[in-house]
């Protein structure tokens, strides 16, 4: 008799990690039951691993319906390190790659394959049906729900495929609400679903807001992207003119900064996300066309010059920030004007009764962010969820308002010391250094994880050391550098200083796949590191 593995051995043999994330365990465990499943976890929560993990005791293939085809490929990428048997099949292939990847899924040897639900239209549908699939899942699920943020027509076709395939769902959204989460049960037609809902505060993200009209924005971004330079981050614009206006004076700012919208050809689209992915630009400035697309998990702040739509949209939006646990940026700046272009958009929508509510959504937002008090706590009652003052993640608990923080940056003045960042930060009252521990909420507040402690100078000095060799790592094989190692693993090899291969596994993010790959010349590096 052929013994199940156990999950853990493949969270610390497959993923290098030690324990699970708060929520994993229950999802993968409903997954590995057969049981349809809906899991509501913020970004940076770990949704991805509650189903590669079962991909590798399932028999079969996990078959992935993902919105984008970049975001497909990082993912792939990801997996491929970790060893596992992975495929993106999408239109931008060349025949004859599509034609092998199809023929590895219909004989079984994927784990793992992703798909855009618009591929599943033609007759790929019918190819899919005869083919190995034990699980399916829909990854971002509130695009299906016209009540969501973010509806796609094309994934209202997903339910008659979870019928014909006659397997497990597995719904992961980052944000939804009571209504939009009924939704996705219904139309996927979820059967005595198990279902996990973790917390939405993420107190390593610190959240600022600041009313247009009384400074000059642009300035005022450009003051906070200094403060964080050398770093990745990402400038949200409610127009494709503004991201043009704000990239062009970013970029005669010395930032090194690139446009994104839909009006561009696709070729530069692609070519301008693969830039910031791979750290060949700091800043992407972009509209809403610039989201699901994203998984780099060193974003390091997160500024909208224009307000979004709703909470959810600046929800998953500012979410892209910190998904590595490390302490990020998040500021808004907003103003009634926002509210009243987004008025302007709503004349295409038909359903009045959905055009109504998505303006109260938007004018709701406004009111949220305008009547003060503590942001996360604020954002956590929208989706149901109380918890008190954050006491240390908002401008509102710190008293540190993004005004204060502007004009101290401005009176910054001496020659620029090598780690500009962390030197700006300790500069600035209220702000603490680079990577801190993260706030202490208030009690009452539950704490999912711990943030990485403190870096001295010297650990900081190993920790850019190791960054510059996985750059290196990551060009020679095409990928992000996160594919190499994250921050969060980085940091954890500073402070540690392992000198054996047992000691080098022993971090977090570090398996024998990984190992096998990079572990020589990280050790390499750590051994012969000195400070100067």
């Amino acid at each position: 008799m052929t013994l199940t593995p156990d999950p853990e051995d493949i969270l610390q043999d497959a993923f290098g990690f030690r324990e699970f994330r708060p929520g994993q365990r229950e999802v993968v465990e409903t997954v590995l039951q057969g049981r349809d499943c809906i899991a509501v976890m913020p970004t940076g929560a770990g949704k991805s691993l509650t189903y590669q993990l079962p991909a590798r005791i399932l028999p079969g293939t996990v078959l992935v319906v993902s919105p984008l085809i970049s975001l497909m490929k990082d993912q792939v990428d990801a997996l491929r390190a970790h060893g596992f048997r992975a495929a993106d099949i999408h239109s931008a292939l060349d025949p004859e790659e599509r034609r092998e990847r199809l023929r590895a899924l219909r004989s079984g040897e994927l784990e793992l394959v992703y798909l855009a639900p618009e591929a599943l239209d033609g007759g790929l549908r019918d190819f899919i049906r005869s083919s190995p699939i034990s699980l399916l899942v829909v990854d971002e699920a509130h695009c299906i729900s016209q009540w969501g943020h973010d509806f796609r027509p094309s994934y209202r076709r997903l339910r008659g495929l979870r019928e014909e395939l006659g397997v497990p769902v597995l719904a992961l959204t980052a944000t939804a609400t009571r209504t939009v989460a009924r939704d996705i049960l219904r139309q996927l037609g979820m059967r005595k679903p198990g279902g996990y809902k973790g917390s939405f505060f993420r107190p390593n993200l610190k959240l600022a807001c600041r009313k247009k009209g009384s400074g000059n924005t642009r300035r005022e971004i450009l003051s906070l992207i200094r403060e964080h330079e050398g770093e990745s981050g990402i400038v949200y614009c409610l127009s494709r003119k503004g991201v043009e206006q704000t990239a062009d004076f970013l970029r005669r700012s010395g930032v090194r900064a690139l446009p994104y919208h839909a009006g561009l050809p696709d070729e530069e689209r692609a070519r301008n996300q693969e830039r910031f992915q791979h750290d060949e630009v700091e800043v992407v400035v972009a509209t809403i066309a610039f989201g699901m697309g994203i998984d780099k998990p060193d974003i390091r702040f997160v500024i909208h010059r224009d307000m979004p739509k709703d909470v959810e949209s600046w929800y998953q939006e500012f979410g892209r920030a910190g998904r590595d646990g490390l302490e990020s940026d998040c500021v808004l700046f907003y103003s009634w004007a926002d509210v009243k272009m987004y008025e302007r958009f709503l004349d295409d929508v038909e359903d009045p009764e959905l055009r109504e509510a998505k303006h109260r959504a938007t004018v709701g937002l406004f009111r949220l962010v305008d009547r003060g008090g503590c942001r996360h706590r604020a954002v956590l009652r929208y989706f149901d969820e109380e918890m008190e003052d954050c006491g240390s993640s908002c401008d509102e608990c710190t008293g540190v308002s993004v005004e204060d923080r502007v004009r101290t940056l401005g009176r910054i003045s001496g020659p620029e010391p090598a780690n500009i960042a962390a030197a700006r930060r300790a500069s600035t009252p209220g702000l603490k250094g680079p990577h801190p521990s993260g706030s202490t909420p208030h009690p009452g507040v539950e704490r999912e994880r711990q943030g990485p402690p403190e870096l001295d100078a010297e650990e900081l000095a190993l920790f850019e050391e190791l960054r510059t060799l996985r750059k290196e790592l990551a060009d020679e094989a095409g990928v992000p550098a996160y594919v190499v190692f994250n921050d969060r693993t980085l940091r954890e090899m500073a402070t540690r200083r392992p000198s054996t291969p047992g000691g080098l596994l022993e971090v977090s993010g570090v398996g024998p796949a990984k190992l096998e790959r990079y572990g020589e010349a990280f050790l390499e590096v750590v051994r012969a590191w000195a400070p100067e």
